[in-house]
């Protein structure tokens, strides 16, 4: 079985069309194809890791532009959010970051509900 490439590593290589919000040495950020929000941005480290744990100095660089284009864009109420593993929502096997800009009653089931015990969890 072919792999198939990483689609962020295209991305970044110039082989794949993305809309781009900002470009620094280290990382990207894109709109991603399916914005949950607007202004929905995904940050991207530009050296291929699989997810948060893989390299935890890339992840800490890529969080930091992360929180960098948070202020930038003066995201009062945002949700920073990353996966790891499948079985955590994780979809493609390259490290990135979600910045979703949150307002009230936009739709989007956070804070998450485990369904045990009724509670809702809160961070």
């Amino acid at each position: 079985m072919t792999e198939q490439p990483c689609p962020f590593c295209e991305i970044n290589a110039g082989r794949s069309p993305a809309t781009f919000i900002h470009e620094w040495a280290d990382a990207f950020a894109i709109t991603p194809l399916k914005p949950v929000v607007d202004g929905h941005t995904l940050i991207i480290p530009k050296s291929h890791v699989t997810d948060f744990a893989d390299d935890p100095d890339v992840t800490g660089v890529t969080a930091r532009r992360a929180a960098q284009l948070c202020r930038e864009l003066d995201l009062v109420h945002a949700n920073l959010i990353t996966s790891r593993g499948v079985h955590a929502t994780q979809s493609v096997t390259h490290l990135h970051l979600h910045l979703v800009p949150r307002a009230e009653n936009d739709g989007l089931a956070l804070p998450w509900y485990s369904g045990r015990g009724g509670k809702r969890v809160h961070s």
